[in-house]
């Protein structure tokens, strides 16, 4: 039996490059930073920082570039994959990446206002607004956070209507779609 999973927590270290392919699939590169701390046998406290190369395809690959920016914590999850080229001077070269599977973004655009990030974006949170210069109010678009193993509850005002049904908690995996 064989196994290729690589799970990582980290910071983005550049803003995704999304590109289309010539077969007319989307592509997103990035990196992302992870830290390992110890305290060595004097007694220090040790840090060693490793930068991982991200590469997510499809959908996903639009969704990184949307919503990931300089800086956000995600956890990625994928597979390892290494690939090899020879540049026009005949040099072989091999690149190491992350093919992610499933990204799930770990702060919000509001915690970041605090931290000072360095692309100067201040967010609101999900849902709420930002006053713009011209007065105008401007919704700032977050990835929906869907907990699978919790029931979706119905509001009692979604029944207005007067449909009569059952009020029986839904699971999230019992939809078809």
């Amino acid at each position: 039996m064989n196994l290729n999973k690589a799970m990582i927590i980290g910071n983005l270290t550049r803003d995704p490059e999304v590109k289309t392919i010539p077969s007319g699939q989307t592509v997103a590169s990035f990196g992302v930073a992870t830290n390992f701390v110890w305290t060595d046998q004097s007694g220090q406290r040790q840090e060693r920082v490793e930068f991982h190369n991200i590469v997510a395809w499809k959908k996903l690959a639009e969704i990184c570039g949307q919503y990931l920016h300089k800086g956000r914590k995600v956890y990625i999850e994928g597979r390892m994959q290494t690939r090899n080229w020879v540049d026009q001077n005949e040099v072989k070269h091999y690149r190491t990446e992350i093919v992610a599977d499933n990204m799930i973004i770990l702060d919000r655009p509001s915690d970041r206002a605090n931290t000072g990030n360095s692309a100067g974006n201040n967010f609101a949170g999900a849902g709420q607004t930002n006053q713009t210069p011209q007065g105008q109010s401007s919704v700032v678009d977050e990835p929906p956070v869907i907990d699978v193993e919790q029931p979706v509850q119905l509001n009692r005002d979604d029944n207005q209507n007067g449909d009569n049904f059952n009020e029986e908690e839904i699971k999230v995996e019992d939809i078809p779609f």
